[in-house]
């Protein structure tokens, strides 16, 4: 191949690539990409940090290769708690449905859908279900490198 015809090549490569599409680097992250739904992830479960009743975990892209971040939706049925424990990284609570009693460094609130938590490290907190729904909340926080 001449340097003429290598330097079109890679001409036309940009300008199409610069036209109509994502840059490859973010062609490869669509190919890593994956899907999961609760139907595949659901596991029962006991409270978690003791906190006792039993609970629906859906521990998403666990198995996913080189992601920190995890991401969960957890069901906690009538008379279900995640028990009081230090955090040790920042750590997002979103209440989807239900109601809850949150205690956040021994203060105790009531947490309904669209309440937001953020839990930082060194603080404490537990949550609650209260009442006759499912609280169901999601939650997310950057694991530490292994």
């Amino acid at each position: 191949m001449t340097i003429t015809r290598a330097l079109s090549l890679a001409t036309t490569v940009f300008v199409l690539g610069s036209l109509g599409g994502p840059p490859l680097s973010a062609q490869r992250r669509v190919l890593q990409s994956v899907v999961e739904r609760d139907a595949e992830v659901r596991a029962t479960e006991s409270g978690p940090h003791a906190g006792g009743g039993q609970t629906v975990a859906y521990s998403f892209f666990k198995n996913a290769p080189d992601l920190r971040l995890i991401f969960r939706k957890r069901a906690l049925k009538p008379g279900s708690a995640i028990g009081y424990h230090e955090q040790a990284e920042d750590e997002i609570y979103y209440v989807l449905s239900g109601r809850g009693v949150m205690t956040l460094n021994g203060k105790s609130f009531d947490v309904g859908p669209g309440d937001a938590i953020l839990t930082r490290p060194g603080s404490s907190h537990g949550l609650k279900q209260a009442g006759a729904d499912d609280l169901v909340i999601l939650i997310n926080y950057e694991q530490a490198t292994k």
